[in-house]
């Protein structure tokens, strides 16, 4: 029989081994971390030029349903996806999508040719303010902004994360939309409700309608129409693209389905209306919504200065990209405005999932993937998305799309 401090040397030697294993592996832990953290440290240091940047227009086979807002027409024609890919001296391959004319997104890119793409602001400084002139507004803008997004698709990808990530997650849960509603030939109340409730059953907490085409009676019973039906279920945007020629027409519209809860009531009247923007703002109990067709932080600067809304969706590309919507973002910030990203989702995502006064994020639903699979459907659940966890913007087109179906 082993003596009593036999015993005790014994147990405290045990001890120690179990105790300084969890250390060293410890440890070895904290190395591999500081190896990870030299290395992404390293990835932004080094130079990250452009060694050739190509666009790539993938067109598909199936065409969409004739339909149209206030304003226009869409549909009816295979719909197409253009994408900027930039290739980098490192081998990483970056992607957007883009707005506007090709050449003008060649072009800026030219501009930025041996510059570092992990410098970022100075990445946009340059190609606004080192053109001709000053870009102001425009499509140039919209070049701006298609290049910036493929550049920060580079920089997640250089620092192995998530481009939310790089900026600063704010929410892992993204609250969403359905953007539909619009109108269509033999598409009356029914087939409008019917819509909207299987955006519901889909995941959706919060649907989205054309408004602005008939006349205000008749797109009030419209609005009242879907409001009652999804009950409790859902909150509906009301939009009219700009659809009203005066304020007072659109407070007249507002006054009809005032009662009704609306979640916000977007782009009244024309885009550089902000005297009317504001008084329809002061007329209405609803949240006025403005900014999809104007550019830059001095576009929202104006916005805001003429109490023209409640809330800005400047749109991400047209805006000028990921690195201006953050400037727009925080100019918003400081009067206590949030801001919801009109656009792309796939890339508006990660300025929703970074930008503290970010609201919602404007999605369209699965459906859409079966005329034009080049992006793929976000997963909803109870009204939100996950913030991604693919690298960089996380929308790599498809090879075998590419393949298929590019022109």
């Amino acid at each position: 029989m082993k003596k009593r401090r036999d015993f005790l040397k014994t147990t405290v030697t045990g001890l120690g081994t179990l105790a300084v294993t969890p250390l060293i592996a410890g440890e070895r832990y904290m190395s591999q971390v500081d190896d990870q953290l030299k290395s992404s440290a390293k990835t932004a240091l080094r130079k990250i030029t452009i060694k050739d940047a190509e666009i790539i227009r993938l067109k598909f086979d199936k065409a969409t349903p004739l339909s149209w807002n206030a304003i226009k027409t869409s549909g009816g024609k295979p719909p197409s996806t253009t994408f900027l890919k930039i290739t980098t001296n490192e081998n990483i391959t970056g992607y957007s999508i883009i707005k506007g004319a090709s050449k003008d997104v060649l072009n800026f890119i030219k501009k930025i040719k041996g510059m570092n793409l992990m410098n970022t602001e100075q990445i946009w400084d340059h190609m606004f303010f080192h053109n001709r002139k000053p870009v102001a507004k425009g499509k140039e803008i919209h070049a701006i902004g298609s290049v910036d997004l493929c550049v920060w698709d580079i920089v997640g990808k250089a620092l192995q994360l998530p481009v939310h990530k790089v900026l600063g997650t704010y929410r892992e849960k993204i609250p969403v939309y359905a953007a539909g509603g619009y109108y269509a030939e033999g598409k009356g109340i029914a087939e409008l409700v019917k819509e909207m409730e299987d955006y519901v059953k889909e995941g959706y907490k919060v649907v989205k309608m054309k408004i602005g085409y008939l006349d205000a009676k008749a797109d009030a019973e419209r609005v009242k129409a879907v409001v009652n039906a999804l009950g409790t279920d859902a909150r509906v945007m009301v939009d009219a693209n700009n659809g009203y020629k005066s304020a007072y027409e659109a407070i007249r519209f507002g006054r009809m389905v005032e009662d009704l809860d609306l979640y916000w009531f977007e782009e009244p009247v024309a885009p550089d209306d902000w005297r009317g923007n504001a008084e329809v703002r002061k007329e209405l109990d609803i949240p006025i919504v403005a900014g999809e067709n104007e550019y830059t932080r001095w576009g929202a600067r104006d916005l805001v200065e003429n109490h023209s809304c409640d809330i800005v969706n400047i749109d991400s590309i047209k805006g000028g990209g990921l690195t201006e919507m953050r400037k727009i973002a925080a100019l918003c910030s400081a009067f206590h405005i949030p801001v919801a990203p009109h656009g792309y989702a796939h890339m508006n995502v990660h300025a929703v999932a970074s930008i503290p006064n970010a609201l919602i994020l404007e999605t369209y639903p699965a459906k859409a993937r079966d005329f034009n699979p080049s992006l793929e459907a976000f997963p909803i659940k109870n009204g939100h998305i996950d913030a991604p966890t693919k690298i960089g913007l996380g929308m790599d087109p498809d090879p075998a799309l590419v393949k298929k179906y590019q022109k």
